[in-house]
């Protein structure tokens, strides 16, 4: 028998820790191979970590609640591996604070003793009880933050705790933000740190609580939509344009068709897959759409990653990413679509796929709702809302003239950043998504 060490597995290029929130195997239990062992918590998603080996879980190095580092690890389970099947060594961006690893040890009492001890760092805290990683606080260090500046930085992580990116996002815009200090020192309010420019304090009065009032407490997702969604508000100013489509024709085709192209590739034909084919098409012809902002600069996105949010039954809203959607046809998107929604419903999405969408689109309609002004996904620059499908009588224009009839409508709504996309662009790229919505194919082949 031999001991590995399990290692956190990497998750994405942003993420450089997990909160293991949940063991899943008490110490002495036995895993199988790709079982999970325990669930963790990123500033992403939650998810879990499967074991490479089966076996026995014979030491856990860290309690539930506990911060691991990527490439650290985290248990230590016996195995009949062989040493040819050792565990993964930790990468060079490991702390230096951690000994090298042991991956496979013999379990005799000489090796026993022989064992090098891991040395594993204290979590950094301020003196108010809040915790900074070892990037964070490095990354501080760098850039001559000190600790009482370091503590007024908003964090989107779990429970508030300053990521990477919140830290990186408050450096590009610290020399704004201390210029106005020094020439304003009355205000004492901290400076933001996903702002341009300073906000003010709104004062909330407390809420009186009557004993049929229901008390709930924000899970940990709920909170980090929460400053999520204040702060892309905070840091760009929304707009929004409305479009009319008649999609009569790609209902009617999706009727026809939905059974035999079940049939054919395994897959349930929604609209959704349908109008993202539409949407992928104008953001070719409008590529500034599908770009972020990096301070002064305009990044345009040479693949199109597309957002999807959707709606978990807990309530709360998860954005998983179809990478690379300019690739893929229609049954590609919708394979994509079904399989990511799915897994989002059951906790199952992966940290890396949440990330590194260029352009979100969010179904309103699936609510009943036939619009919505959706909140950007920064740093993303714009967003899209499907509103509800609805027969309606409008008037079409015929070789006899203009008639009334039922058709089926549909409303776009297009949220963008006005820092860079203007009324022209994004009201002519909904405008094309619409016009390439009623120009549907009714007699395309599956």
């Amino acid at each position: 028998m031999a001991q590995v060490e399990i290692i956190m597995p990497k998750m994405g290029e942003s993420v450089m820790e997990a909160t293991l929130t949940k063991w899943l195997f008490d110490e002495g239990g036995s895993v199988l191979i790709d079982q999970p062992l325990v669930e963790i918590a990123t500033d992403k998603v939650d998810s879990e970590v499967p074991t490479p080996y089966s076996g026995i879980l014979v030491k856990k190095l860290f309690n539930e609640g506990d911060v691991v580092k990527i490439g650290q690890p985290f248990a230590i389970i016996e195995t009949d591996a062989s040493a040819s099947t050792s565990a993964p060594i930790a990468s060079s961006s490991t702390s230096a604070s951690i000994s090298p690893v042991l991956t496979i040890t013999n379990t005799t009492a000489e090796s026993a003793v022989s064992q090098p001890t891991r040395v594993v760092s204290a979590p950094i805290v301020s003196q108010d009880n809040r915790f900074y990683s070892p990037l964070v606080r490095n990354i501080a260090q760098q850039e001559n933050i000190s600790q009482a500046e370091l503590d007024t930085i908003l964090g989107t992580g779990l429970e508030g705790r300053v990521t990477k990116n919140d830290i990186l996002s408050y450096v590009s815009n610290r020399s704004k933000s201390v210029s106005e200090k020094v020439a304003t020192p009355t205000i004492s309010s901290p400076p933001p740190s996903h702002t341009p420019t300073e906000t003010p304090v709104i004062a909330i009065s407390s809420i009186s609580i009557s004993g049929n009032d229901q008390i709930i407490e924000m899970d940990r997702m709920r909170k980090l939509i929460a400053q999520n969604m204040v702060m892309s508000k905070q840091t760009s100013a929304h707009v929004t344009s409305f479009v009319e489509a008649d999609v009569t024709n790609l209902v009617r085709w999706r009727a026809k068709v939905k059974h035999e192209f079940e049939k054919k590739y395994g897959e349930k034909l929604t609209f959704t897959p349908i109008i993202f084919e539409a949407i992928i098409q104008a953001i070719k012809e409008f590529p500034s759409i599908n770009a972020s902002v990096d301070g002064d600069r305009i990044i345009i996105k040479g693949r199109i990653n597309l957002g999807m949010a959707t709606a978990l039954p807990s309530g709360n809203l998860i954005v998983p990413v179809i990478k690379n959607a300019e690739t893929m046809n229609l049954f590609g998107l919708t394979r994509a679509v079904n399989d990511l929604a799915s897994r989002a419903r059951q906790n199952k999405l992966k940290p890396d796929e949440i990330q590194d969408g260029t352009y979100t689109v969010s179904n309103v309609g699936t609510f009943g709702n036939v619009m919505g002004t959706p909140i950007i996904n920064q740093p993303q620059v714009a967003v899209l809302a499907t509103g509800a499908i609805r027969k309606r009588p409008a008037v079409i224009e015929t070789q006899e003239g203009d008639v009334i009839a039922i058709r089926h409508m549909m409303f776009l709504s297009h949220s963008y950043v006005h820092r860079v996309v203007d009324g022209a662009l994004g009201g002519m790229f909904v405008k094309r998504v619409g016009d390439l919505l009623e120009a549907f194919d009714i007699n395309r082949a599956i």
